[in-house]
């Protein structure tokens, strides 16, 4: 009995040890080398819209915007898009890109929408709605399902009216979440201390475009289009591409950061 109980506890001392080893080994060897950035909605869903621009096509022109400034300056980045023209993607496949081509960190990038007085930006992860107000930009996203053929098979049977079918969603992101609120943190701080914008922070919300990406994540909502300033500052490509750039100023810190503690 004694001489049983000695080998199982040297075997579990050894096992922890391999163990160790290999977890040292992975965490030394992570790089972020491969990037999904996703423009939201597209083709026959134009999302969200001012009185003379659509989300789709400014959430196209900065994703565009971003890609090319991290081929430039991050050469040792591959950027993949889930669309680079005016064309719908299904939610699932959109994260299915960024799953098959075993990304490192995936950006959806969005406007939003809210009673014209609302104003700023905000960095979502995937996690449960905090508030109503979040719960309401997480559906409004995800409605765009319902343009789908045969939607409730692809997700699962989610209706993205229920608010108990959010409940299902919280813990899909756990694994990634810390990775997925710096990179957020970075994003928004780079809005507001970098451009001068307003930040309305980051948030959590059950987002199924960030549902099953197997990697660390992020949705930013760059501004409001129904508030006529930001419209009006959103659909100028100079500040298209000053958002772009701020977007990338924080990948390029998280990515260095990410890579200097591994």
């Amino acid at each position: 009995m004694y001489m049983n109980a000695k080998i199982s506890l040297i075997f579990s001392f050894v096992l922890i040890f391999i163990l160790s080893s290999y977890n040292t080994v992975n965490k030394r060897s992570i790089k972020v080398k491969k990037i999904v950035i996703d423009a939201g909605h597209g083709g026959k869903d134009i999302g969200c819209h001012g009185k003379k621009s659509k989300e789709a096509h400014i959430a196209l022109a900065v994703a565009l915007e971003l890609g090319k400034k991290i081929e430039e300056n991050l050469t040792d980045v591959k950027v993949i898009y889930t669309r680079d023209k005016d064309e719908f993607i299904e939610l699932h496949d959109r994260a299915g890109i960024a799953n098959k081509n075993n990304a490192d960190f995936f950006i959806s990038v969005h406007c939003n929408s809210a009673p014209s007085h609302v104003s700023g930006s905000e960095t979502y992860t995937m996690g449960l709605h905090k508030t109503e107000s979040n719960m309401e930009v997480a559906k409004r996203e995800n409605e765009v399902i319902l343009k789908e053929d045969n939607y409730q098979a692809k997700y699962d049977g989610f209706d993205p009216n229920s608010p108990m079918a959010y409940i299902m969603l919280q813990n899909f992101q756990n694994a990634y979440l810390t990775q997925s609120i710096k990179f957020a943190s970075l994003v928004e701080d780079e809005f507001k201390e970098g451009m001068g914008r307003q930040s309305r922070g980051v948030k959590q919300a059950g987002f199924l475009v960030l549902w099953k990406t197997a990697m660390p994540s992020a949705l930013i909502e760059i501004g409001y289009l129904t508030n006529e300033e930001e419209e009006k500052f959103l659909k100028e490509p100079k500040n298209q591409q000053e958002v772009a750039t701020s977007i990338f100023r924080a990948f390029k810190k998280y990515k260095f950061d990410v890579e200097a503690k591994r």
